[in-house]
């Protein structure tokens, strides 16, 4: 059990960090590491990718060798207009952007998928990106994440790069490890008598078909989207979408001190492409995702698993009863 392994600091502060055994980094990489965490520091602490909900802790983080930062699991309080009673705290964790190939080994799936299990999830969202540039990362990586273990199940979509791979291979590789792949459809969620629908779509630039995969689902009814890329937000808001989860952005990957990521810094810029926002009624969350692409690295950006946590706007209804 990965608990065993877990060293907590105290109560009071705002991130944990969770020390998984890791092997001894030699003096160069001790050195890199050193320099990588004072640049990240208060990243958290000026909010510039704070998006955390409620009096909940922002974030807990798992120390890994290959993440310099940890992976940081950041609460997330969603309250989701129609969502049933019985749905109050149902709790989603998500996971985007493995990228298992050349930068990211089966370790670091490993320790993602024993951390989702640590959090009991009632469903576990994936987002796409699986793996990178070969077939051959394929099975592998679909055995691992054939350990996820959630009450509602596991549901997948599939990313720009795992067309690019072999998107029917993997989706047969996901589907033998119990994970069930949602391309341009939907499935029914039950809890108490009553339903959410949760949908999925193919990747925006193969394919992504949203009114098959709403075919059939009542009008108003709530609706959470498993969208790779977030530029889906549009027509999600267009349907009337409850909440989308998306990745693909890596939240920018490599932040720069006074540059900031290839989006910039400014608030406009960033807008869908990390953490929440809304558009319309159709709120987004945009995970910085696991692994990384192109340069073996992260910078001032962590690797994320957002853990959501749905509420109903009942009280909000019932105060706006009370000023009538």
């Amino acid at each position: 059990m990965l608990r065993s392994a877990l060293e907590i600091t105290p109560r009071n502060m705002r991130q944990h960090s969770y020390a998984v055994p890791a092997r001894r980094p030699g003096r160069l990489t001790a050195r890199w590491n050193r320099l990588f965490e004072r640049w990240s520091q208060g990243i958290v602490r000026r909010g510039i990718e704070d998006y955390s909900f409620g009096d909940t802790p922002v974030s807990r983080t798992v120390a890994a060798w290959r993440f310099p930062n940890g992976i940081e699991v950041s609460d997330q309080r969603i309250w989701l207009d129609g969502l049933p009673e019985p749905f109050r705290g149902f709790r989603i964790v998500h996971l985007s952007d493995l990228h298992h190939g050349l930068f990211v080994p089966l370790r670091d799936l490993i320790n993602a998928v024993a951390l989702a299990n640590e959090l009991e999830p009632d469903l576990v969202a994936l987002t796409g990106d699986f793996v990178t540039y070969s077939r051959a990362y394929i099975e592998p990586a679909a055995t691992i994440l054939g350990r996820l273990r959630a009450r509602h199940g596991v549901f997948a979509v599939l990313g720009n790069h795992d067309f690019r791979v072999g998107a029917d291979e993997l989706t047969r590789a996901l589907r033998r490890g119990r994970i069930e792949v949602l391309r341009n459809r939907h499935s029914i969620l039950r809890r108490g008598g009553r339903a959410i629908y949760l949908a999925g779509v193919d990747d925006l630039r193969y394919g992504a078909d949203l009114s098959r995969a709403l075919h059939r689902v009542p009008h108003g009814a709530p609706v959470v989207l498993l969208s790779h890329n977030p530029g889906i937000i549009r027509r999600a808001a267009r349907w009337g979408v409850g909440l989308v989860l998306s990745g693909h952005t890596h939240g920018g990957q490599v932040n720069l001190p006074l540059v900031g990521s290839i989006y910039g810094r400014s608030p406009e810029k960033l807008r869908y492409k990390v953490g929440w926002d809304r558009l319309g009624p159709t709120q987004i969350y945009v995970s910085r995702g696991i692994g990384t692409i192109i340069l073996p690295l992260r910078l001032r950006c962590p690797a994320e698993i957002p853990h959501i946590h749905l509420h109903p706007h009942a009280a909000d209804k019932a105060a706006a009863r009370v000023a009538d």
